[in-house]
């Protein structure tokens, strides 16, 4: 999940950056991604979230899921795990099922009400094996530095 989190840090989404980590059985990462705007028209495209629908960004952003699936280290992701930062909406619940993952962990689940999101949890569990685990924290304890730093001569 860290990975995930640290790969929504590079979304330039104002509102919502979502990060995704896909990992293996032995947990090994095989794709990361975040939600941005199609190869190409990074800049050219509003990030709004209110407004005319043509003007918004929820017609043109790729998901993190959509990335963390397209830039993928292995042909084969059946039995892999997505750690997503926010509860997957409909289209990705789609291609997580269609690329045969088997575990969804999420850490939000803010639009938990909303159609879309009742939609991805009813293909998620009902019309699939994806197990779903939501987080709601997650610790990460860095080493604390011994000595001080090497100087190059």
């Amino acid at each position: 999940m860290a990975v995930a989190l640290l790969s929504a840090k590079r979304s330039k989404d104002p509102n919502t950056q979502v990060g995704a980590c896909i990992v293996n059985q032995e947990n090994k990462i095989v794709g990361t991604g975040y939600n941005r705007m199609p190869n190409g028209c990074d800049g050219e495209l509003p990030w709004a979230h209110t407004g005319p629908k043509l003007e918004r960004k929820y017609i043109y952003v790729c998901h993190a899921e959509l990335n963390a699936i397209i830039n993928k280290s292995k042909a084969d992701m059946n039995g892999c795990t997505i750690y997503v930062t926010l509860f997957p909406c409909n289209e990705c619940a789609k291609l997580i099922i269609q690329a045969g993952l088997s575990e969804v962990v999420y850490l939000s689940d803010k639009y938990h009400d909303e159609d879309e999101t009742i939609a991805s949890r009813r293909m998620l569990d009902l019309l699939t094996n994806v197990l779903l685990e939501e987080w709601s924290e997650i610790q990460i304890n860095t080493p604390k530095p011994c000595g001080k730093p090497s100087q190059k001569s």
